[in-house]
């Protein structure tokens, strides 16, 4: 292995670790931010708009973050500061009303809308050198081992407080303990900003070939629109935990201390479904001798995602149990294979801008599906369950269309 491979390697591993402590805060308040509003006194229709309106503006604001990112190539600085903006999770201990609560949840979702184009810029630049799909799954997979443990941090002191409903009190507890792990994110990220402070110089040397070749384009692909089309679609109808975990505590499918369990246990699913879909994505790239070729892993996005909400709107513990499991897999594609595709379909001078363009399409679908669906699982959970399945099929179609595209 040359030295720019092992400081590409090293990079990867620092923002693993970033992305561990980094997920064992926001993941972990995620895995309760349902039921602890609705311990608060929201209904589901104010879960789901919250929870769709702090996603969209989590994405919209990255077309803006990548777009000043690439101007100013300040891709540390958004960084720095997108993971400062946690500090509003561990404040969700200080809240006694929901309005306030959502402030906070909202805060946190523009703080990574600042981080998330300019550190996975930065990602891609390393990935560059050991292959997009892997290195985003290298990453992801320390991710979720963060995943698991935040959620695991609810669970366990729910478990020791004992039986029963949890109170307002026991929930802020658990949110108090998230200090830990924020300090130890802003730690990580100074190592990996001291190690490589200009990640760029290795995606150069990945990609420059030994004889001159034509100027790279600056514009956005043909296919890279239909790209963002296809996540629009696919996500409108991908169905939010928040409102899961809801459903969870109202129907009392599961126990208070169960449902952050169940996220844990998702986010373990996702981490093994992103090593194996990042490492395919990547084979189907090296043997048709195309970047583009590893889109056609994305269909088993759609494919999985319509067999979930049929599941886990249930009220069967071994049907929840495998909706929950599959949502896993299908959050393992959304954060490999989708993110490193931005990185094979976009210019370097324009990846920021790719990536906050992409983010801004997610979430604005992550914000309609969220609202709607939450509005709608007042009045009927069954309409709920049709309307999803229908969004997924009609995303089938639209990756057709794409995987064309792609192996022209």
């Amino acid at each position: 292995m040359n030295n720019q491979k092992k400081t590409a390697f090293k990079l990867i591993l620092l923002f693993g670790l970033v992305s561990l402590f980094g997920d064992m805060v926001y993941e972990g308040a995620r895995s309760v931010n349902g039921p602890y509003l609705k311990t608060l006194g929201a209904n589901a229709a104010i879960v789901g708009l919250v929870a769709g309106l702090a996603e969209f503006l989590g994405y919209a604001v990255r077309l803006f973050a990548g777009y000043f990112a690439d101007k100013t190539k300040a891709y540390w600085l958004f960084t720095f500061l997108g993971y400062g903006l946690l500090i509003s999770v561990p404040l969700l201990a200080l809240t006694g009303i929901w309005q306030v609560a959502v402030v906070f949840i909202i805060i946190e979702r523009l703080g990574k809308a600042l981080r998330s184009p300019a550190k996975d810029t930065i990602l891609s630049q390393a990935a560059k050198q050991v292959g997009t799909g892997f290195g985003f799954a290298i990453a992801e997979v320390l991710d979720q081992i963060g995943a698991i443990s935040g959620p695991l941090i609810f669970s366990i002191l729910f478990v020791i407080i004992g039986k029963g409903d949890r109170s307002l009190t026991d929930y802020q507890h658990g949110y108090s303990l998230l200090w830990i792990p924020l300090a130890l994110v802003l730690l990580c990220i100074f190592f990996a900003y001291r190690a490589v402070p200009h990640p760029e110089v290795l995606e150069i040397s990945a990609t420059n070939p030994p004889e001159p070749q034509p100027p790279e384009s600056d514009k956005l692909s043909k296919i890279f629109w239909i790209y963002t089309g296809f996540t629009f679609v696919t996500t409108l109808g991908f169905a939010n935990f928040a409102l899961i975990g809801f459903h969870f505590k109202a129907r009392h499918v599961l126990a208070d201390a169960q449902i952050p369990l169940f996220y844990a246990l998702a986010m373990g699913v996702d981490a093994l479904a992103a090593m194996a879909i990042g490492k395919t994505y990547d084979i189907f790239k090296a043997k048709r001798s195309n970047e583009k070729a590893g889109l056609i892993t994305l269909i088993a996005i759609p494919v999985f995602s319509l067999l979930i909400p049929g599941l886990v709107f249930s009220t069967k513990f071994s049907w929840v149990l495998t909706g929950v499991i599959i949502w896993g897999i299908v959050m393992g594609c959304h954060e490999t294979v989708m993110k490193s595709a931005i990185a094979d379909l976009t210019p370097l001078a324009k990846r920021g801008t790719g990536y906050g363009i992409f983010n801004a399409a997610y979430g604005l679908a992550i914000f309609i599906g969220s609202a709607f669906t939450g509005l709608l699982y007042e009045y009927s959970i069954s309409a709920v369950i049709i309307i999803s399945i229908f969004i997924e099929i009609a995303a089938i179609p639209v990756f057709f269309i794409m995987r064309k595209e792609a192996l022209k």
